[in-house]
């Protein structure tokens, strides 16, 4: 794992954005929707998306929006700049709250919901997961190596 520091515009044609499991003062997903962010306003987003589903589930738990998010991002330098505004902004969490949503994100799986089931399992299949073992982090952390790993040293 890299150290978080000064925030690049990440082209992420080139590189995936970090994991979403990288915590930022506790909160999954918070570094690679950093990340997104950046690479949204650089117009360096290749396949990924802005303000998706996933970004907006740490968006919804901290009762904020996706330009809110932009808008702090946009004026920090540094990661740990978004993680002192995620935590002054918003709705308040305790750091056992934090912990807590962060360890259910990272166990989560969409084959625990009927709508995104099927998508799932297509998805995995793909990437020689099975999708009954396979978290929504464990699959997406193979999709950008899948993405990655023949393009670029």
């Amino acid at each position: 794992m890299e150290t978080l520091n000064t925030i690049v515009a990440r082209d992420l044609s080139r590189r995936a954005p970090h994991s979403p499991r990288e915590r930022l003062e506790g909160f999954a997903i918070a570094c690679r929707t950093i990340d997104k962010c950046r690479a949204s306003v650089a117009g360096t987003l290749g396949d990924y998306h802005y303000d998706c589903p996933l970004d907006n589930m740490l968006f919804s738990f901290k009762g904020i929006t996706g330009a809110q998010f932009k808008d702090a991002v946009q004026k920090s330098g540094e990661y740990e700049d978004v993680g002192a505004w995620l935590l002054a902004n918003g709705t308040a969490k305790t750091p056992e709250e934090i912990k807590a949503w962060s360890d259910e994100m990272e166990a989560g799986s969409p084959m625990k919901s009927p709508e995104k089931r099927a998508y799932f399992i297509g998805e995995c299949k793909k990437l020689g997961l099975d999708p009954a073992k396979t978290t929504t982090f464990d699959w997406l952390e193979a999709d950008d190596n899948a993405s990655f790993s023949y393009k670029f040293v």
